[in-house]
C-alpha cells in the first residue's frame, strides 16, 4: 500500500479526504433541511459553510503546492505568495504563482547563451 506514496502525496490525499468530508457534511445538511443551496450562497446556511470548507481546503493544498514547487524550481520567496494570499486573496496569488512558475520553467528549459553554438564566420 505504501508503494509510490511520498509524504507529499499523503498530505494531498489527507486534504482531499478533508475536502470531501467537510463539504459533503454541509451539503447533506442542506439537503436534509430542504435549503435552497445556491440561494444560500447569497445569505447564509449550510451552503456557505460547504463553500467555505471547499475554498479553504483548496487554498491549503495550493499553498503546500506553492511552497514545494517553488523550492523544487529554485524560485526565491515562494512563501511570500502564501502570506500575500492572507492580505489579498488566494484567487489572486495562486494564479500569479502559476504565471511566475511558468516563466521559471521556460527559463530553465531555454538554452543559455553559453550553450549556443557559434556559427562559423
Amino acid at each position: 500500500m505504501t508503494r509510490h506514496w511520498s509524504p507529499l502525496a499523503v498530505v494531498y490525499l489527507a486534504l482531499a479526504v478533508c475536502g470531501l468530508v467537510g463539504t459533503w457534511t454541509f451539503n447533506a445538511l442542506a439537503v436534509v433541511q430542504l435549503r435552497d443551496f445556491f440561494g444560500d450562497w447569497l445569505g447564509s446556511g449550510p451552503a456557505v459553510s460547504s463553500l467555505t470548507v471547499d475554498l479553504l481546503v483548496a487554498a491549503v493544498a495550493g499553498s503546500v503546492f506553492i511552497i514545494i514547487e517553488a523550492r523544487r524550481l529554485g524560485m526565491r520567496f515562494g512563501w511570500l505568495y502564501v502570506v500575500a494570499s492572507g492580505v489579498t486573496a488566494f484567487a489572486f496569488t495562486f494564479p500569479l504563482f502559476l504565471a511566475m512558475r511558468e516563466r521559471r520553467m521556460r527559463a530553465i528549459a531555454a538554452p543559455t547563451h553559453s550553450d549556443a553554438i557559434d556559427p562559423a564566420p
